[in-house]
C-alpha cells in the first residue's frame, strides 16, 4: 500500500483537535488497530500521525508498548507556564521589528475577537490566534517551535481551567491584552515583554491552586 502523507496529516489533525477539546483525555491509551479501523486505513499512516503528535507534545510513545496523550503533574504543568514566562516574551521582542501599521490593525482585531468570544472553547482559540499572530514574525524557527511545543502541553489544562475561571479573569485577560498592544504600538520592548510574562504568570498562579486539574475523569 502506497503511504499517503496528506492522510496521516488528515489524521494527526483529528487526532489533534480530539486530545485539545478533551474527546481523547490525558493518560488515555490510543490503540493503533481502533484508529486505523475508524479511518479505513492501515496502521502506516497512523504510525506517521502518532510520530507527528508526539513531536508537537501532545502524545508520548513508548517503545513496543504503545502511545498515550501526553498527561502532566501539576509540577510540571507548573515548569511549563514558568518556561512560557520566560520564552514567549523573548520571541514577542524578536517578532516586533516586523510588526507594521496593518499588523498591528490586525492584532487589535484578534484581541477584539478574544473579547467577543461567547463559549470557552471559541475563547481559547481566539486567544491562541492572538498570541501566535503578535509573535509570528520573529525569525526563530526553534524558539517559536518550542513554544508552540509548551502551548500544546498546557491547552488541554487550560481548557478545563476556563469553564469555571474566565468569568473570573476575563477582564483581566482582556485589560492584559490591550496593554501588551498598547507596548507594541509604541514601539516599547522592554514593557511588551513584562506584560505579556505577567499575563502568563496569571494564569499559572491560577492553575497552581487548582490541583483537581490534574485529576484524571
Amino acid at each position: 500500500m502506497v503511504h499517503d502523507p496528506a492522510r496521516s496529516a488528515a489524521i494527526a489533525a483529528e487526532l489533534r483537535t480530539r486530545i485539545i477539546g478533551g474527546r481523547l483525555q490525558p493518560g488515555a491509551r490510543i490503540r493503533q488497530e481502533e484508529i486505523a479501523a475508524e479511518f479505513g486505513v492501515s496502521r502506516i499512516p497512523i504510525r506517521e500521525a502518532l510520530r507527528s503528535l508526539s513531536d508537537a507534545g501532545l502524545v508520548t510513545l513508548v517503545p513496543a508498548t504503545g502511545a498515550w496523550v501526553t498527561e502532566l503533574s501539576l509540577e510540571e504543568c507548573r515548569e511549563v507556564y514558568l518556561m512560557r514566562e520566560r520564552l514567549e516574551p523573548l520571541l514577542l521582542s524578536l517578532a516586533m521589528p516586523a510588526h507594521t501599521a496593518e499588523s498591528l490593525a490586525e492584532f487589535a482585531q484578534l484581541a477584539e475577537a478574544v473579547e467577543a468570544a461567547d463559549s470557552p472553547g471559541e475563547f481559547l482559540d481566539r486567544d491562541r490566534d492572538f498570541h501566535r499572530a503578535i509573535m509570528a514574525a520573529a525569525r526563530a524557527d526553534r524558539l517559536r517551535a518550542t513554544v508552540d511545543h509548551l502551548w500544546n502541553l498546557s491547552h488541554y489544562f487550560r481548557r478545563r481551567l476556563v469553564a469555571p475561571q474566565v468569568s473570573r479573569r476575563k477582564d483581566d485577560i482582556f485589560a492584559e491584552h490591550r496593554m501588551i498592544l498598547r507596548a507594541l504600538e509604541i514601539r516599547d520592548a522592554e514593557t511588551a515583554e513584562a506584560a505579556m510574562s505577567a499575563h502568563i504568570r496569571h494564569t499559572r498562579l491560577l492553575v497552581e491552586t487548582a490541583p483537581q486539574l490534574f485529576e484524571r475523569g
